[in-house]
C-alpha cells in the first residue's frame, strides 16, 4: 500500500509461451519436461551458417491477443536483434521486436479498476534455462556451478507491455489475472505460472501524489507467482517510500524479491534500450500480416463477462467466478432458475459437470435433498448423464423443532467457541456448521443450521 505522502506508478512486461508445436525460428519440438538439451538443433543452438524461420502459428496467437486487447496491428512489421551476452543466450543476442511490433498500443478494461494501457505487444524467442547447482541457496550467487538447459532456448514468447498505469499491488493481481484468463481462453498459451509458461517483470516507483515525470524505478525480474507479484510490489513501494523518506537519491536497478525474507535486494543496474544495441535482423524479412488475420470474429471476453455478470453478483464475486474459470458451470445452473449467488458459490465449491447434466443439478440444488445426495449427484455429473429423480428423494432434514434442540447442544458444549464468535471472529460458524453436518450424518439442511445459529449467537 502506497504511504499517504507518495503514489505508486507500477507497470508490467508479462511473457507468455505460446502454444505451438515447434519452436519460434526452427522446428524442434516443444516438450515440458523432456530431457535436458534433448530439444535442440544448429538453429536454436546457433551454430554458423543456421538461419531462421519464422513460425507462422505464433504470429497468428499474437495478432489474436493483440485484437483481444483492442492494439493497433502492424501491417509492417520488423523483427530485431536484441544484443546481450549471458550463458543462455547462444547466439550473444535474441531476436525480438522493438520498433516495429506486431502490435502497437491497446488496453484492457479491468472492472472495478480502471483501464490499464497496452504499449505493445510483440513477438520474440525465449532464452535457454540456467540451473545453479549446489551451494547454499541454488541460486547464481553461492551456486557452486550452473548449467544450461537449450531445450527452452527459442520457445516463440509473447511480451505484453502495460503503460506505467497501474498504482496498487492489488490493481496490479487484478490486471495480470484477467489478461492470464483472457489468454488462456483463447487458446495461444497454457499461461501456467508454476511451469514457467508465463512470467512478469514489474518495474515499480513511487511519487509525490501530482508529481508529473517518473523517478527512478526498480524491476523486479521473472516474477512466476501472483502472490509474489503482490507481495515484491509492496515491498518496493515500502523500501523506497522509507528510502525517500530518509532523503535518499536512488538508482534505477534491477531486484530480486527474496518470499523468505520479503525483502529486495540489487541484482545490477538498469539496461535501457540503447545498452541492447537494437538493430533489424538482417537474416529475416519485415512482416507483413494478411488481412484476413484481423478479421477473426473473438468469443466473449473475460472482462466483458465480469462487466456483464457484475449485475447479478457484485464486481469482486464476478471477478473471481471468471478468473478462476468458473463461470460457465454458474452460467449454466442459473439458466436452470438456480439462484445466482448460491449458482456461483457451487460454481467456486464444485467440480466441472456434463453441460447435458446441468439441469439436473440444477433440480438437485433447488430441492432440500441431504449433502450425501448432491456429494453423489456432482460426483457422477462429470463423468455421466445422471437423472435427478435418483436424488431428488433424500430429503435433507430442515424441521427447525428437530434441528433446533441439535444446535442448542452443540452450542451449550463449545462456549469457548461461542465466545469467540461473540467477540467478533465470525469464522467460528463453520465450525458449528460442521458440527451439526456431523450430528446429523449430513441430512439437514445447512441452509436452516445456518440461519439457526445465527440467531441463537446472536442471543
Amino acid at each position: 500500500m502506497s504511504s499517504p505522502e507518495y503514489e505508486a506508478v507500477i507497470g508490467l512486461e508479462v511473457h507468455a509461451h505460446l502454444k505451438t508445436r515447434t519452436k519460434m525460428f526452427c522446428r524442434c519440438e516443444l516438450e515440458y519436461g523432456a530431457g535436458e538439451n534433448t530439444r535442440t538443433c544448429p538453429v536454436c543452438l546457433a551454430h554458423p551458417g543456421a538461419l531462421p524461420v519464422p513460425n507462422g502459428k505464433a504470429i497468428e496467437h499474437t495478432i489474436l491477443l493483440g485484437l483481444a486487447l483492442g492494439c493497433e496491428i502492424a501491417e509492417h512489421s520488423v523483427f530485431a536483434r536484441k544484443n546481450y551476452f549471458y550463458p543462455d543466450l547462444p547466439k550473444g543476442y535474441q531476436i525480438s521486436q522493438y520498433e516495429a511490433p506486431l502490435c502497437g498500443r491497446g488496453a484492457l478494461d479491468v472492472p472495478g479498476f480502471g483501464t490499464v494501457g497496452i504499449t505493445r505487444a510483440h513477438l520474440e524467442e525465449d532464452a535457454a534455462k540456467t540451473v545453479h547447482a549446489g551451494g547454499a541457496t541454488g541460486r547464481s550467487v553461492g551456486a557452486a556451478y550452473s548449467l544450461v538447459d537449450f531445450n527452452r532456448g527459442g520457445t516463440p514468447l509473447l511480451e505484453i507491455v502495460t503503460e506505467p498505469d497501474l498504482r496498487s499491488a492489488e490493481q496490479a493481481d487484478r490486471f495480470l489475472r484477467l489478461l492470464r484468463q483472457t489468454i488462456v481462453e483463447l487458446g495461444i498459451s497454457d499461461a501456467e505460472m508454476e511451469k514457467g509458461t508465463l512470467r512478469a517483470d514489474v518495474n515499480v516507483s513511487v511519487r509525490a501524489p501530482g508529481e508529473q515525470g517518473f523517478r527512478p524505478r526498480w524491476e523486479l525480474k521473472n516474477m512466476n507467482s501472483f502472490t509474489f507479484i503482490r507481495r515484491g510490489i509492496e515491498a518496493a513501494i515500502r523500501e523506497q517510500t522509507a528510502a525517500y523518506e530518509r532523503g535518499e537519491t536512488l538508482e534505477q536497478s534491477t531486484y530480486d524479491y527474496d518470499p523468505d525474507t520479503d525483502r529486495l535486494s540489487v541484482h545490477r543496474s538498469k539496461e535501457e534500450a540503447d545498452d541492447y544495441r537494437y538493430f533489424p535482423e538482417p537474416d529475416l524479412v519485415p512482416l507483413e500480416p494478411p488481412r484476413q488475420l484481423q478479421q477473426v470474429a473473438l468469443p466473449e471476453l473475460p472482462a466483458a463477462r465480469i462487466a456483464r455478470l457484475a449485475g447479478h453478483l457484485g464486481v469482486d464475486s464476478a471477478w473471481e467466478l471468471v478468473t478462476t474459470g468458473n463461470d460457465a458451470k454458474a452460467e449454466a445452473l442459473a439458466a436452470h432458475g438456480v439462484e445466482w449467488k448460491a449458482a456461483a458459490a457451487v460454481g467456486m465449491n464444485r467440480g466441472d459437470f456434463l453441460p447435458e447434466n446441468a439441469e439436473a443439478l440444477a433440480q438437485v440444488l433447488r430441492a432440500n435433498v441431504t449433502r450425501e445426495a448432491l456429494d453423489e449427484a456432482f460426483g457422477r455429473a462429470a463423468t455421466e448423464r445422471i437423472d435427478a429423480e435418483t436424488y431428488l428423494a433424500q430429503t435433507a432434514l430442515g424441521d427447525e423443532s428437530e434441528l433446533g434442540p441439535i444446535v442448542d447442544a452443540i452450542l451449550a458444549a463449545n462456549p469457548g467457541q461461542v465466545e469467540t464468535y461473540r467477540g467478533g471472529k465470525e469464522g467460528v460458524l463453520g465450525f458449528f456448521v460442521g458440527a451439526v453436518m456431523r450430528e446429523t450424518q449430513g441430512k439437514a439442511d445447512p441452509k436452516v443450521v445456518n440461519r439457526l445459529l445465527q440467531e441463537k449467537l446472536k442471543g
